[in-house]
């Protein structure tokens, strides 16, 4: 298990900031939150995150023995967040890309090394997944897929959409998948957030 020392209390006050995007990565920020152990999480939450590692094919699924030590919290937000990664109606590669944009926005280091495994699985390959991370430079990308990036991008950057990317996005997804893919931008920003503030260590050694 990973382990970490959590930062003690201090009376500095943090500088502001206009820009939205986080300083930097999860990954470049320190541990401030220890996964939990089998005294902290309790014996059925510690077996369920011992079985989401097996599934995920990681030592420790650290992302869940940090959340978890909020049990009321964790079991509230884990079946709405399954349900919009594998239960969703919106296509796989559609989730998978507003995902992977988020995590790239938010410099979100955690969010990305999950989901750029996920996405090969869903139809994104490395060609994919890079014109995502480089667009609006990049090639390579249909006209859906960058409607859909416009749509993250002015979620993330403006908290909203405006009236001409919303009929763009009204183009290709009805009524329940628009809610939808607000639902799931908002989600994976403030999963991004959090992975990011807390500090969460990273689950593959990549």
């Amino acid at each position: 298990m990973a382990s970490c020392e959590p930062l003690g209390p201090s009376n500095d006050l943090p500088a502001t900031r206009s820009d939205p995007a986080p300083p930097s990565a999860a990954q470049g920020l320190p541990c401030r939150v220890p996964p939990g152990d089998r005294r902290e999480l309790g014996w059925f939450s510690w077996l369920f995150c011992r079985l989401a590692a097996r599934v995920w094919g990681v030592p420790e699924f650290h992302l869940f023995t940090v959340l978890a030590q909020h049990q009321r919290l964790f079991w509230s937000w884990g079946p709405f967040a399954a349900v919009l990664l594998r239960r969703g109606r919106l296509p796989g590669a559609d989730t998978e890309l507003a995902i992977l944009r988020v995590g790239h926005l938010r410099g979100c280091e955690y969010e990305l090394q999950q989901h750029r495994r996920i996405a090969l699985r869903r139809g994104l390959d490395a060609q994919a997944q890079a014109a995502i991370f480089g667009w609006p430079q990049s090639g390579g990308l249909s006209w859906r897929q960058q409607v859909l990036l416009a749509g993250v991008d002015e979620l993330v950057t403006d908290r909203g959409l405006g009236d001409e990317t919303w009929r763009r996005l009204s183009g290709f997804l009805d009524r329940r998948q628009l809610i939808e893919f607000v639902t799931l931008v908002g989600q994976y920003d403030a999963l991004a957030m959090t992975l990011t503030t807390l500090g969460v260590p990273m689950d593959y050694p990549d």
